[in-house]
């Protein structure tokens, strides 16, 4: 009859592994992707921004065509409609690239 061995169970596992005795320098890490200048390339950003400009070109032919009338009436409408469309960008932008 063969002898069978006998494992204990810290030889069968490796021990876990022991703390360290010094402890690791705590590090600060910064990320910059939020406010990178090709984080502006969002689609939804530059259709805001293209709608934006191409209302102010219009304003600007209107003008030279001496239709001061619907100059006038633009300008109205737009000094509601850019601020109201700049800040909803303005957090559109930080809510879409801050994670």
């Amino acid at each position: 009859m063969r002898k069978t061995k006998e494992l204990t169970f810290p030889k069968i596992l490796p021990p876990s592994p022991k703390p360290s005795l010094t402890r690791p320098r705590p590090f600060k890490a910064y990320s910059f992707v939020p406010f990178s200048p090709l984080a502006m390339l969002d689609p939804t950003i530059l259709t805001i921004g293209g709608i934006v400009l191409g209302i102010a070109i219009i304003e600007r032919i209107l003008e030279r065509w001496g239709v001061i009338d619907l100059v006038d009436q633009f300008s109205k409408v737009m000094r509601f409609i850019l601020p109201v469309t700049f800040y909803s960008a303005l957090i559109y932008f930080f809510a879409a690239f801050m994670l």
